[in-house]
Formats: structure tokens, C-alpha cells, sequence
């Protein structure tokens, strides 16, 4: 299994930084392995995501939500298993610091190479770091998809 720790400031007030990560199925906009995310209930949710060249499915049910402070959620049925949590921390009025925390259980010999080469450590950098830039970018103004985003849809990793 591997543990993922990583932190980002963003410019932005903590209220809105939670309000937006609460909108999963807008994932897809910055999040380069998720192709799609459909609610399924208040706290089920069906995610479709590519992994080493692959599409996989999986539900994930949000099993803690403390409003303004953090959610945590895990897997439960499909092809991933993970679960994880994140925090949000004000730091100012208009600044937050969010802390991802994940536990991925790599499933196939791709998956495990890719592990071992840190390029799911790498994604989930990459994907909180564009998250940023897109909280920021949807707080001054119209929101804009991050560099590398397919124009008019989710990216594809």
C-alpha cells in the first residue's frame, strides 16, 4: 500500500476551498487520472478514472464530512482501492492550506512499476497543485482549466 502526504497553500478564503472540492464532479477539470464522477446518493459516488493506460471504476462512499475542516472518504466496491482525507486549515482571510492524505493499493504489475517509479506520488502532486490554480483562478473570475487540460473536457492521464 502506498501513503501519500501532500500539502498546498491557495489564495483563497478556507470556505471556498472546501465548497469547491466538495463539487467532486468537477474533478475531471483539473484532475488529470479522472475521466468522470457521478453522484450515486448523498455519499456514494461512481468514479471513473485512467490508471497506467487503463480506465478503471470504482465507488467511493464519504465516510466523515466536518464542514469547513475536512472529508474523508473510501473505496468500497470496483477496481481501486483507496482511501483517503483531506484538511483545510485557514491560514488568513484569504489564504488555506489543504493536506491530502491517501492510502492506494496498486492493483496489476503496471500499477506496481508505477508505484515503485513515484508517478502516482507525482499525479496526486500534480493534481492538488492544479486544483490550486483552478480554486484561485474560479475565485478571481471565470474558471479556467489549468495548462495541459483538454480544451472543452477532463484531461486523460
Amino acid at each position: 500500500m502506498t501513503q501519500i502526504e501532500e500539502s498546498v497553500l491557495v489564495d483563497v478564503p478556507l470556505a471556498v476551498a472546501y465548497e469547491q472540492w466538495r463539487k467532486v464532479e468537477e474533478f475531471p477539470l483539473f484532475m488529470r487520472g479522472v475521466v468522470s464522477i457521478e453522484r450515486r446518493g448523498r455519499e456514494l459516488t461512481h468514479w471513473v478514472v485512467g490508471v497506467a493506460g487503463a480506465h478503471r471504476e470504482f465507488d467511493a462512499r464519504t465516510t466523515e464530512v466536518v464542514p469547513d475542516e475536512r472529508v474523508a472518504w473510501a473505496a468500497v466496491a470496483g477496481e481501486v482501492r483507496q482511501a483517503g482525507v483531506v484538511t483545510f486549515h485557514r491560514l488568513g482571510a484569504e489564504r488555506t492550506r489543504i493536506m491530502l492524505q491517501l492510502d492506494v493499493e496498486p492493483q496489476g504489475l503496471l500499477e506496481r512499476v508505477g508505484e515503485a517509479l513515484g508517478f502516482l506520488d507525482r499525479q496526486v502532486i500534480d493534481d492538488l497543485h492544479d486544483f490550486k490554480d483552478f480554486v484561485e483562478s474560479a475565485h478571481e473570475g471565470p474558471p479556467t482549466a489549468p495548462p495541459g487540460a483538454a480544451p472543452g473536457g477532463p484531461r486523460v492521464a
